[in-house]
């Protein structure tokens, strides 16, 4: 397997992951707007997914970046 196919395959794995955690969070935001707490949780939901997709892009650069070394 070459760098680039490790590349796709990994940010795959990552994608599928950043989509389970997506459900996971607003299941979890769900729950609690049923409970009574939404703001707060709305706000935490916010949070977490802007985190998240900074990380993604972080680990979208490195891997890219990984991948024109290894080629270059």
């Amino acid at each position: 397997m070459n760098t680039q196919e490790q590349a796709r395959e990994l940010m795959a794995k990552d994608r599928d992951r950043n989509h389970h955690l997506h459900e996971s969070m607003l299941n979890r935001a769900a729950e609690e707007i049923e409970n009574g707490h939404d703001l707060e949780t709305e706000e935490q939901a916010r949070e977490l997914l802007a985190q998240d997709r900074q990380h993604d892009r972080h680990l979208h650069e490195s891997m890219l970046n990984r991948a024109v070394e290894e080629v270059g």
